[in-house]
Protein backbone atom coordinates (compact mmCIF):
# COMPACT_ATOMS: atom_id res chain seq x y z
CA UNK A 1 0.00 0.00 0.00
CA UNK A 2 0.95 3.66 -1.11
CA UNK A 3 0.66 5.95 1.55
CA UNK A 4 1.10 10.25 0.34
CA UNK A 5 1.93 11.33 3.60
CA UNK A 6 0.86 15.01 1.98
CA UNK A 7 -2.78 14.10 2.59
CA UNK A 8 -2.92 13.07 6.00
CA UNK A 9 -3.04 15.92 8.55
CA UNK A 10 0.06 16.34 10.64
CA UNK A 11 -1.21 15.83 14.43
CA UNK A 12 1.11 18.04 16.88
CA UNK A 13 0.85 18.58 20.68
CA UNK A 14 1.76 21.41 22.55
CA UNK A 15 2.41 22.71 25.89
CA UNK A 16 4.30 26.18 26.65
CA UNK A 17 4.92 27.18 30.31
CA UNK A 18 6.89 30.49 31.08
CA UNK A 19 5.75 29.78 34.99
CA UNK A 20 8.48 28.59 36.88
CA UNK A 21 7.13 25.71 39.34
CA UNK A 22 7.81 27.75 42.36
CA UNK A 23 5.76 30.67 41.75
CA UNK A 24 2.53 28.72 40.95
CA UNK A 25 -0.33 28.93 42.86
CA UNK A 26 -1.09 25.53 45.32
CA UNK A 27 -4.45 24.11 45.42
CA UNK A 28 -4.31 22.66 49.42
CA UNK A 29 -8.25 22.77 50.05
CA UNK A 30 -11.89 23.74 48.38
CA UNK A 31 -10.70 27.54 49.81
CA UNK A 32 -7.81 27.68 47.45
CA UNK A 33 -9.66 26.65 44.71
CA UNK A 34 -12.85 29.35 45.38
CA UNK A 35 -9.74 31.84 45.87
CA UNK A 36 -8.57 31.27 42.13
CA UNK A 37 -12.38 31.23 40.64
CA UNK A 38 -13.27 34.34 42.31
CA UNK A 39 -11.36 36.07 40.67
CA UNK A 40 -11.73 34.31 37.30
CA UNK A 41 -15.60 33.74 37.33
CA UNK A 42 -16.18 37.68 38.74
CA UNK A 43 -17.65 39.10 35.28
CA UNK A 44 -19.52 36.52 35.12
CA UNK A 45 -20.21 35.17 38.43
CA UNK A 46 -24.29 36.95 38.47
CA UNK A 47 -24.65 36.42 34.53
CA UNK A 48 -24.02 33.53 33.35
CA UNK A 49 -22.57 30.45 33.74
CA UNK A 50 -19.22 29.19 33.17
CA UNK A 51 -16.99 26.28 34.19
CA UNK A 52 -13.67 26.29 34.38
CA UNK A 53 -10.89 23.71 35.13
CA UNK A 54 -7.69 23.80 37.08
CA UNK A 55 -5.12 21.33 36.15
CA UNK A 56 -2.55 20.25 38.16
CA UNK A 57 0.92 18.77 38.39
CA UNK A 58 1.77 16.27 40.99
CA UNK A 59 2.28 18.87 43.48
CA UNK A 60 -0.95 20.52 43.25
CA UNK A 61 0.90 23.51 41.60
CA UNK A 62 -1.86 25.22 39.04
CA UNK A 63 -0.26 24.39 35.93
CA UNK A 64 -3.30 26.37 33.86
CA UNK A 65 -6.97 27.47 33.68
CA UNK A 66 -9.13 26.09 30.95
CA UNK A 67 -12.41 27.81 30.42
CA UNK A 68 -14.30 24.61 29.36
CA UNK A 69 -18.00 26.22 29.00
CA UNK A 70 -19.90 29.10 28.71
CA UNK A 71 -23.67 28.83 28.74
CA UNK A 72 -26.61 30.37 29.75
CA UNK A 73 -29.01 31.77 33.08
CA UNK A 74 -28.83 28.05 34.03
CA UNK A 75 -26.51 26.25 32.55
CA UNK A 76 -23.48 25.34 30.67
CA UNK A 77 -22.73 22.16 28.45
CA UNK A 78 -19.30 20.65 29.33
CA UNK A 79 -17.53 18.16 27.23
CA UNK A 80 -15.80 15.96 29.41
CA UNK A 81 -13.28 14.58 25.98
CA UNK A 82 -12.33 18.18 26.06
CA UNK A 83 -11.12 18.34 30.09
CA UNK A 84 -9.66 15.01 29.58
CA UNK A 85 -7.79 15.49 26.24
CA UNK A 86 -6.24 18.86 27.87
CA UNK A 87 -5.67 17.10 31.01
CA UNK A 88 -3.00 14.51 28.78
CA UNK A 89 -1.87 17.11 26.26
CA UNK A 90 -0.03 18.59 29.50
CA UNK A 91 0.62 16.04 31.44
CA UNK A 92 -1.56 17.10 34.47
CA UNK A 93 -1.75 14.24 37.16
CA UNK A 94 -4.60 16.41 38.74
CA UNK A 95 -7.48 18.44 37.69
CA UNK A 96 -10.31 20.67 39.97
CA UNK A 97 -13.34 21.33 38.16
CA UNK A 98 -15.05 24.97 38.84
CA UNK A 99 -18.39 26.49 38.11
CA UNK A 100 -20.24 29.13 38.95
CA UNK A 101 -24.44 29.29 39.83
CA UNK A 102 -25.45 33.05 38.92
CA UNK A 103 -28.53 31.99 40.71
CA UNK A 104 -26.86 32.19 44.17
CA UNK A 105 -27.77 28.77 44.69
CA UNK A 106 -24.56 27.24 46.21
CA UNK A 107 -26.00 23.76 46.25
CA UNK A 108 -25.02 20.67 43.40
CA UNK A 109 -27.81 20.06 40.94
CA UNK A 110 -28.42 16.53 39.95
CA UNK A 111 -26.64 17.21 36.66
CA UNK A 112 -24.01 18.84 38.68
CA UNK A 113 -23.24 16.04 40.42
CA UNK A 114 -23.84 13.40 37.36
CA UNK A 115 -21.61 15.51 35.38
CA UNK A 116 -18.68 15.11 38.43
CA UNK A 117 -19.38 11.52 38.54
CA UNK A 118 -18.57 11.31 34.38
CA UNK A 119 -15.65 13.25 34.92
CA UNK A 120 -14.33 11.49 37.95
CA UNK A 121 -15.30 7.93 36.18
CA UNK A 122 -12.80 8.98 32.76
CA UNK A 123 -10.05 10.37 35.21
CA UNK A 124 -9.89 7.02 37.05
CA UNK A 125 -9.78 5.46 33.07
CA UNK A 126 -6.13 7.47 32.45
CA UNK A 127 -4.84 7.83 35.86
CA UNK A 128 -5.46 11.05 36.69
CA UNK A 129 -7.09 12.48 39.79
CA UNK A 130 -10.00 14.84 40.23
CA UNK A 131 -9.34 16.02 43.45
CA UNK A 132 -12.57 18.78 43.47
CA UNK A 133 -16.08 20.54 42.03
CA UNK A 134 -16.69 23.51 43.41
CA UNK A 135 -19.76 25.62 42.75
CA UNK A 136 -19.38 29.07 43.31
CA UNK A 137 -21.91 32.12 44.19
CA UNK A 138 -21.01 35.75 44.32
CA UNK A 139 -21.02 35.35 48.23
CA UNK A 140 -20.45 31.61 48.71
CA UNK A 141 -19.44 28.29 47.47
CA UNK A 142 -19.54 24.57 48.13
CA UNK A 143 -16.89 21.83 47.49
CA UNK A 144 -18.42 18.62 46.53
CA UNK A 145 -15.42 16.63 48.08
CA UNK A 146 -15.94 18.23 51.58
CA UNK A 147 -19.38 17.95 51.25
CA UNK A 148 -18.71 13.86 50.32
CA UNK A 149 -20.66 14.00 47.15
CA UNK A 150 -16.75 13.84 45.08
CA UNK A 151 -16.69 10.13 46.83
CA UNK A 152 -19.91 8.38 46.94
Amino acid sequence: MKVDYFTIPEITVTFKDKVKASERAVIKNSSDIAGIMAVVCKDCMEHHEEAHVLFLNRSYRVMGILNIARGGIDGAIVDVRIILQTALKISASAIALAHNHPSGNKNPSKEDIDLTNKIKTGCEVIGIKLIDHVIMTSETYTSLADEGILWN
